[in-house]
């Protein structure tokens, strides 16, 4: 029997030992949010992390084997990192059979300054100069490495800290770049899968490898430098009384019921609860004090 190159144990893992957690959610997760289309251009993104190096070998796959139509460039923006991490993206690369494409930038110079929001700064700048890059080679679509805990510290930080109820969609439309629109094809797959498939297959990626990142980890008491971290052990508290804490916060952003709601925008305009509270109907509306649901 021909023995496997580790190129092809490492793909061969994602289809074989974790295709129930990987694989087959990665594709939920395209089919539920009809994500890819015949025919589409997509950039892969790659940060030199885990969840961005698993996407570009879950997208590899799906063009060689599932039969659609689609155009791949996997890019790599350099934000500044440093050579030892650079070089390390490369070689990942190299190992793994994935053909990037790196540009260079100084966003973590630019935004390292900055005393307010720098990660959201980042972030914004990041996502620009990868739609730039993206149209550049004639890509319709990008795609970015966010995961399912990913979405459930969205929600949970949107809440705490935002004062808001939001999420992290699984695709929209590029407001600034016409005719882009973004994906997250690793949208249902949890963390902790991908952090084992990572170990099973003894692979070594960066991680954010920004000053802010370096800092949190030189930091012995690391509470307040991560709000993303303290969403993560928030959740852990939660899961230790709760295992179904993650699929019921997903779940909440999915059973949304208006009637419930003080106040909700859509298309720029905001509805109050309020506006149409004397016109309840009380021979046909269902409601009341004895319908919330809930007890505080």
């Amino acid at each position: 029997m021909r023995e496997l190159t580790p190129r092809q144990k490492i793909e061969r893992s994602i289809v074989t030992d974790f295709r129930r957690n990987i694989w087959n959610k990665f594709v939920m997760g395209i089919d539920r949010y009809d994500m890819i289309k015949d025919g589409d251009k997509i950039a892969v993104c790659i940060s030199g992390g885990k969840d961005s190096m698993l996407l570009a070998k879950c997208m590899q796959h799906l063009q060689k084997y599932q039969g659609m139509d689609i155009g791949l460039e996997f890019i790599v923006m350099n934000p500044g990192y440093n050579d030892e991490n650079k070089q390390r993206i490369i070689d990942n690369a190299a190992l793994m059979g994935i053909p990037i494409k790196m540009f260079e930038t100084k966003v973590f110079n630019i935004v390292y300054n900055q005393k307010r929001n720098p990660c959201y700064l980042c972030a914004r700048m990041r996502r620009g100069w990868l739609y730039s890059y993206a149209q550049e080679l004639g890509c319709n679509k990008i795609a970015l490495g966010h995961h399912f805990d990913d979405v459930i510290e969205t929600i949970l930080m949107g809440m705490v800290y935002g004062g808001q109820i939001q999420t992290m969609m699984p695709k929209l439309y590029s407001k600034n770049y016409r005719g882009m629109e973004l994906i997250r094809p690793l949208y249902m797959v949890k963390e902790a899968d991908i952090i084992d498939w990572v170990n099973y297959n003894d692979l070594h990626f960066i991680r954010c490898a920004c000053r802010f990142t370096e800092e949190y980890e030189k930091h012995e008491n690391k509470d307040g430098i991560s709000k993303r971290q303290e969403m993560k052990e928030l959740i852990a508290k939660f899961r230790a009384t709760n295992p179904n804490i993650e699929n019921n916060i997903f779940k909440s952003v999915y059973n949304v019921n208006l009637r419930t709601v003080i106040q909700y925008e859509y298309k720029g305009k905001k509805y109050n609860f309020m506006d149409r509270y004397d016109d309840f109907d009380w021979d046909n509306e269902r409601g009341g004090d004895d319908e919330d649901g809930f007890e505080m």
